[in-house]
Parts: C-alpha cells; structure tokens; sequence
C-alpha cells in the first residue's frame, strides 16, 4: 500500500465508520441495551453492533458467502489481494498465529477469519482461497465484482482503490486498502475493529475472551 494513500485511507474509513455509526443511531428505534462484552486490550469494540446491509461474496466452488455463513462466530475481516507485496502477507502471517492459539477452542463457536481480495480482475475465488489457505487452512476467502466488493467494504468502514502502475501498463497496478482488522459479532454485525501496528497476541486474547462470554 502506498505510505502517501494509506493516510488518507484511514481518515476516510474512520470518517464513514462514525457517519455511518452516527446515522444508524439517530433513524434506529429504541433497542434494548446489548449484553455487555468483557472488557478488550487490543480491540476496540463499538457502543452498539452495527447491522450490516445483506452482500453475497463468492468462495471457490461456487459457493456464497453471506452474512448466515458467518453466524455463530466471531470473524476477523481482513481485506487485501493476493499480489500484495507486504501488508496482507504479513497480516495473514500474523493471524495464523492468533488462529493456532484458539485452536483448542470448540470448532463450533471457535473464531474464524476471512480474507476478501479487492482484485477482482486478478483473484478468483480459487486463486484467493489458494493464498488464504497457505497461511492457514481455517481461513474463509471471497472475492466479488467490484460493486459488491465496495459495498461490504463501505459497510465496513473500509476503502480500496485501484492504483496504477508506473509502467502504464494496464496490467501494471496496485489496490490501496485499509490495513484494519474488522470484527464481526455471532449475529454477523461489525462489533469492533483493531487498528495497525496490531497486537495480535492481545487482539487472539481479545477474540478467545470474547468467544467464551458468548457460550
């Protein structure tokens, strides 16, 4: 990711993120408070689980990831590509190690992380499973077309944009993303994110703690 787009990268997501929060709060009717989460270290978890509009990502083999694949565990979200030369392969290193840490977790309520490509054009659900799978083999991976792709990131509060090359070869190009970590809740929701330079040892304790609270 480029070091001058990354800036702005996070100003926008953490402006849409508080918008988009903002919003929801002010046209939302009066909702019973949430059970009240453990406190976290690493995570910072938002007042109120954000309900996430319906997406449909595309998994290898054909099959669809949606928000009813997701349910029943927390997930990391995490997007990137696969022709990434740092962040996203350092990051997916970096959860491998979170994700052997809840392995004596139940494979029922355990934590799961999902890589989604914004490069489309190169990823496809094979080629990202592929990568996300040499990291660890529990990795959820999806691509979409870009409409979708930037719909879920939107909601989110994530961005990515394409960045061309150099060489002005089409072919020749880059995506800026956001570098965070997205957490979702058992229902699916956007409950909380963790901001880079991650503590991913606090970010395992975090998501261990919280999958507990939940039985």
């Amino acid at each position: 990711m480029s070091r001058r787009i990354a800036p702005l990268l996070l100003v926008v997501a953490l402006a849409a993120g508080l918008g988009a929060w903002l919003s929801q709060r002010a046209h939302a009717p009066d909702e019973p408070a949430a059970p009240a989460l453990p406190a976290t270290r690493a995570v910072t978890l938002l007042p109120t689980p954000r309900t996430l509009p319906a997406f449909s990502l595309q998994q290898a083999g054909g099959a669809a990831l949606t928000a009813e694949t997701l349910k029943g565990h927390w997930t990391v979200v995490f997007l990137g590509f696969t022709h990434c030369p740092d962040v996203c392969p350092t990051t997916l290193a970096q959860l491998a190690g979170a994700q052997k840490q809840w392995a004596a977790l139940p494979e029922a309520s355990r934590p799961r992380v999902l890589f989604v490509s914004a490069d489309p054009e190169r990823d496809t659900p094979q080629i990202v499973a592929d990568y996300a799978h040499a990291f660890h083999p529990d990795t959820l991976a999806a691509t979409a077309p870009i409409p979708q792709l930037e719909a879920f990131a939107r909601s989110l509060s994530l961005v990515f944009m394409k960045a061309p090359g150099a060489s002005g070869d089409p072919n020749d190009y880059s995506i800026d993303h956001s570098a965070a970590l997205v957490l979702l809740d058992p229902q699916a929701r956007m409950a909380g994110v963790a901001q880079p330079p991650f503590d991913m040892k606090g970010i395992a304790a975090d998501l261990e703690t919280l999958t507990k609270s939940a039985r």
